[in-house]
């Protein structure tokens, strides 16, 4: 009898080091949130050209410098607030290891084992450390995380395991000799639990962009600088001018709001008790069209309950109720179907000799009863012949939506003959709320697939009282094809699903993909933890196996499927949002860099000082666009993120740089004017414009964003008409004529975005 470490040996490895720790961990450090923030590109651009007002010009002109101090500080706040969120619920998730200390089994933290510790696993547990096997039960390890191989390796004693591997079936007694940095699981556990903005297919066009307009901004900056320096203009007007013209083109929230979107995003779920293992796994929740889901958990509510025992062939019902009760008891880590047996059953005087524990391959398990013989319980139709009248009965009894298996007697283990002599059914209750969220998403426009390891007609019935679309024609997994592409011809064609192996799971998996999907997966046992791996999106049961929520992006800690609509929803909300806020800090850098060409080529003074726009843009983007990125939105989610954005702010941008640099004309034409009223004129004009921008870009309008409209509008008209915001912004309307010019102008200008907004869309419909 293996007694384990005592606290004594325990105490003596802990002290030199031999623990499961490293230095991995679930999000980013302080340090590294704050260095992220700070020490960006575009907060050394801005740095510098602050500096350069300080030294050439007022300081009111160098306020733009404060958006340094806001985004870095919203950004390290909103992070700090996501990272706490992360690791609270990654600690919730860590599953605790057993092992034998001092003669008895007690439940540890991964992180708390020791080499030499002997380790107890499992079905569905994952390996915490690498060892060695010191007893096997039918034990059977899942390597395919570490070397692809679905098929589950056989182990005896002596053998070694490697951590980041997970038990498919029977159990083991492991002898710990690799832990901490020195394991595979501290590298494995750490890629499923990042907090990272790589990898992320919105960053990567968002990325695009930034470099778009670096190019943009190099070439015309460098021309604006060059047209002042030699237009005559004192060195100071023309660092100030140059400043004013730069400063625009520079998209620097952009970044900002996106990483703040996803924060709060991953705040968000976190409250609804989801965590989210991966930042960018909120971007991919707004992608998916394709939601796979199992039978048991989901549909129906977990756990279940033994109906009825119909003893066949002269089997009294005491005998067979001993049988499953013995095999139920024989099983080292039942599952759910053969807990409800064993709750519901006793069997006295029955001991095993031999066992093979159930694996989802085999769907069935079995034990040899030295005075009883050998049984084997499992499905009907891996158990039973075609032309067993018991196996039809049991097909009928699986289209009422109940789970049914037989229990048959054998020669042996490994013996193909068989006889029934039982057929046990067991009750499963449907979730109230499933109808409702199989609903939600088909108005989403997301396809909801079944896919069971469960018999194709119960698996059917339970979807068809749910309201799952052409449940009436369930597939057979085994019975579809093995071609790639035939399978994807018959993925698309069906969706509810039975008989599905760990192996055929992962074949539909890529099927979908095939086929152009963003597949989720949701699942909760170890036969899931491979599909889960391969999708694009995984969702784990917080009750589930550890191996499955090691691979999965997304963990439901309360084992609600409800919670899917919602995370589905914010993944929607964020990418809408941001596309957004791209369209608004994309539109000031176009119509930034035009307005700096013309200046250019016309060479003259340029229409604004630095704080005229800071003020035009904190009013119709800083705050707008903050408040946006955080706004409730339903928007699907559709391809083409760059090329949509560009069609916005190309034309807004074009449209507010010629209307304002067409009402700069005018003002400088009238000669009774000063550059300062023309500048005001040039102000107000880009302000009215860029509003008419920020009013497409808030739709749909509600009660909050027309608020939010008529607070930005009231903001400027405020500094623009009281005397001492108006003196700090360096505004005045000496001209009626040349405000009324600038006036005019806007709403042409708006009335000309709106037109060519229309003209997009249709030309994009007819397309």
């Amino acid at each position: 009898m293996h007694q384990g470490l005592t606290s004594a040996q325990v105490a003596e490895r802990v002290a030199k080091g031999s623990v499961n720790t490293t230095a991995r961990r679930s999000s980013r450090t302080f340090g590294q949130i704050l260095r992220a923030n700070l020490l960006t590109r575009f907060n050394a651009i801005i740095a510098v050209l602050c500096g350069l007002i300080l030294v050439f010009g007022q300081p009111v002109d160098a306020l733009f410098g404060s958006v340094i101090v806001v985004n870095s500080a919203v950004g390290v706040i909103q992070e700090l607030r996501a990272k706490r969120t992360l690791d609270r619920l990654t600690l919730l998730t860590e599953a605790p290891v057993r092992v034998l200390r001092d003669g008895r089994e007690v439940s540890i933290r991964p992180g708390e084992v020791v080499v030499d510790d002997l380790v107890l696993l499992g079905p569905g547990e994952k390996v915490p450390v690498d060892g060695a096997v010191r007893e096997a039960d039918g034990v059977e390890i899942d390597e395919s995380l570490l070397t692809g191989e679905a098929d589950p390796v056989e182990k005896r004693r002596g053998d070694k395991v490697q951590s980041g591997t997970f038990v498919a079936a029977g159990s083991c007694l492991l002898a710990a000799t690799g832990v901490g940095e020195k394991a595979y699981a501290a590298r494995l556990a750490a890629e499923a639990s990042r907090f990272e903005l790589t990898d992320s297919e919105l960053m990567t066009a968002i990325n695009r962009l930034l470099r778009l307009v670096t190019w943009i901004i190099v070439p015309i900056g460098g021309l604006l600088v060059v047209r002042l320096f030699t237009s005559g203009a004192s060195v100071s007007d023309a660092v100030v001018g140059s400043v004013a013209g730069v400063v625009p083109m520079i998209p620097e929230g952009l970044v900002l709001m996106t990483s703040v979107a996803f924060a709060v995003g991953v705040i968000r779920l976190g409250r609804r008790r989801c965590l989210v293992q991966e930042l960018p796994a909120v971007e991919v929740l707004a992608r998916v069209d394709t939601l796979c889901i199992d039978k048991t958990g989901t549909l129906t509510e977990p756990g279940m309950a033994l109906r009825e025992v119909r003893p066949y062939d002269g089997v009294s019902p005491g005998v067979a109720r001993a049988a499953l009760a013995a095999l139920a008891r024989a099983e080292a880590k039942p599952n759910q179907t053969m807990r409800a047996i064993g709750d519901s059953l006793s069997a006295d005087g029955w001991h095993a000799a031999e066992t093979v524990p159930f694996s989802s391959a085999r769907k069935f398990s079995g034990a040899s009863f030295p005075e009883h013989g050998t049984w084997l319980v499992g499905a009907p139709d891996v158990l039973l012949p075609d032309d067993d009248p018991a196996r039809r009965e049991a097909q009928d009894l699986a289209a009422t939506g109940r789970r049914v298996l037989a229990l048959v007697r054998s020669a042996t283990l490994a013996s193909r003959d068989r006889r029934t002599a039982a057929l046990v059914v067991l009750e499963q209750r449907i979730r109230a709320d499933a109808p409702d969220m199989i609903r939600y998403f088909a108005a989403q426009g997301v396809d909801v697939k079944v896919i069971s390891g469960d018999d194709p007609a119960a698996v059917g019935a339970i979807a068809r009282q749910v309201g799952i679309p052409s449940a009436d024609a369930p597939a057979d997994a085994r019975s579809l094809p093995q071609e790639p592409d035939a399978l994807a011809d018959a993925v698309a064609g069906h969706t509810v699903f039975g008989r599905a192996t760990p192996q055929r799971k992962r074949e539909f998996v890529a099927a979908l993909h095939a086929r152009g999907r963003t597949v989720a997966m949701t699942g909760d046992g170890v036969n899931d933890a491979l599909a889960l791996k391969d999708s694009d999106l995984g969702v784990a049961m917080g009750s589930g196996s550890p191996a499955t929520r090691a691979v999965a992006q997304v963990v439901l800690l309360g084992d609600n499927f409800t919670a899917l609509p919602h995370v589905l929803a914010e993944g929607r909300r964020v990418l809408a949002n941001i596309e957004h806020v791209a369209n608004l800090f994309l539109t000031k850098t176009v119509y930034a860099a035009l307005l700096a060409l013309l200046v250019g080529i016309a060479q003259v003074p340029f229409p604004f000082l630095p704080r005229h726009i800071t003020l035009v843009g904190t009013l119709t983007i800083g705050v707008p666009g903050f408040f946006l990125a955080l706004a409730p939105n339903s928007g699907r989610a559709r391809p083409g993120f760059v090329p949509r954005v560009l069609r916005f702010a190309v034309p807004a941008g074009a449209v507010a740089a010629s209307m304002t640099f067409a009402a700069y004309a005018v003002a400088r034409s009238n000669t009774a004017s000063s550059l300062r009223a023309d500048r005001s004129t040039a102000t107000l004009t880009l302000f009215l414009v860029a509003f008419a921008a920020l009013v497409v870009i808030a739709r749909p309008y509600t009660r909050w964003r027309l608020g939010l409209l008529a607070v930005m509008a009231g903001c400027f008209a405020a500094v623009a008409v009281l005397p001492g915001t108006r003196q700090v912004a360096d505004l005045t309307f000496p001209e009626p004529r040349d405000t009324l010019a600038g006036l005019g102008l806007a709403v042409l200008g708006a009335a000309v975005l709106v037109v060519l907004l229309r003209l997009d869309r249709w030309l994009t419909r007819v397309g």
